[in-house]
């Protein structure tokens, strides 16, 4: 049996600490061993454990519903021996990064597990898509991460008015987020990174082409990660990164790189798009009506706001689209919401049609 000092010296790279050897106490009572996972496929598992990388079997660990389905960053219970090796379970997760599938049954994606920092790598080579931007922070909010934004590729933008004024256009749409500017290829603003994520988890996130992977062999001082050129056309890349991988870093922390998302649809992430658009929240608690919907109704003051130019359209215009995604996506596992919803449809529809009856009255 592998001893407790043993553990501890292996696994603190990875983010072993005194809680977790708490938490898996029980399962070392039954003899298996901790471990975490660094990387899953076709329902196996690489995991780093006192005894080194071992490969493991999940199929003790094949739920029905995704989200409890063993990812990375988890930390789990492993055989001590034999071939092959199983997980037989994984620990309570501290954090977890969720999206919405594809699936028209509603189901969230767990994309990564027991993180602390949510890095969104957003590329400098093309239009910032501010949008994409919020939609990534809604998410790093919901997860218990705490977000920070790093414009890549900050060599491509040489001019430092232009630079700060895309500095200044994202902190404006990620209030509390630190923004950061990077050029891996010259180590530029690295430094700053690296302090960052150099205790704890931190997950990287982004479209393919933001220049993650390179960013992740920088952290990492090697080319763990394969890298490709962008297009020229539209700044996208290839799909370097095929799996979520977790790495430690030389100077401290653990990175998990993640492959490029097209999508990013949000999963029960109503407190998160509150935190993203704060200042908006802020703002709705002096609407005249607590259930404003900042359209047409009387005293509301966001849309003052967006009149007086102290709110952007934009921002405004964003904060309405993730609402109602957010709102149709727990509607369809929450029949209490599909009918508030409903009842909400029919009200302003009453309005809308009181409201036309109202005019054509006048112009009689």
């Amino acid at each position: 049996m592998t001893s407790t000092s043993a553990v501890f010296s292996a696994l603190a790279p990875y983010g072993w600490d005194e809680s977790w050897a708490d938490a898996f106490a029980p399962h070392a009572a039954d003899g298996l061993l901790p471990g975490r996972v660094i990387r899953v496929d076709r329902g196996q598992c690489d995991v780093a454990t006192a005894d080194g990388i071992v490969r493991a079997d999940t199929e003790f660990v094949v739920p029905r519903d995704p989200m409890k389905v063993v990812c990375t960053g988890d930390w789990v219970a492993v055989d001590p021996d034999g071939d092959p090796r199983y997980v037989r379970t994984y620990l309570p997760r501290r954090t977890a990064f969720v999206r919405s599938t594809s699936s028209k049954r509603s189901e969230g994606q767990i994309l990564a597990a027991n993180v602390d920092h949510a890095v969104v790598a957003v590329s400098l080579a093309v239009e910032l898509d501010l949008g994409r931007v919020e939609r990534f922070l809604a998410l790093a909010w919901e997860s218990g991460a705490q977000p920070v934004v790093v414009l890549t590729k900050a060599d491509l933008v040489p001019d430092p008015v232009t630079l700060a004024h895309l500095v200044q256009d994202v902190e404006t749409s990620a209030p509390g987020v630190p923004v950061l500017t990077v050029s891996a290829l010259h180590g530029e603003g690295l430094d700053v990174l690296v302090a960052l994520v150099g205790s704890g988890t931190s997950v990287l996130l982004g479209q393919s082409g933001a220049g993650k992977s390179t960013l992740a062999n920088a952290l990492v001082g090697t080319d763990v990660m394969d890298v490709r050129a962008a297009r020229d056309v539209d700044g996208k890349g290839r799909h370097t990164t095929t799996t979520r991988n977790l790495l430690a870093l030389p100077s401290g922390g653990v990175l998990i790189d993640t492959p490029g998302l097209r999508g990013v649809g949000l999963f029960d992430a109503e407190a998160g798009v509150g935190q993203v658009f704060s200042e908006i929240e802020e703002l709705a608690e002096r609407c005249r009506f607590h259930d404003c919907a900042h359209e047409s109704e009387p005293g509301c003051a966001v849309r003052s706001a967006v009149e007086d130019g102290e709110l952007p359209v934009r921002r405004l215009e964003s904060y309405r689209k993730l609402v109602r995604e957010n709102q149709w996506i727990v509607a369809k596992t929450d029949a209490r919401v599909r009918a508030e919803i409903k009842k909400d449809w029919k009200r302003k529809g009453a309005e809308g049609r009181a409201a036309m009856e109202a005019k054509r009255g006048r112009r009689m």
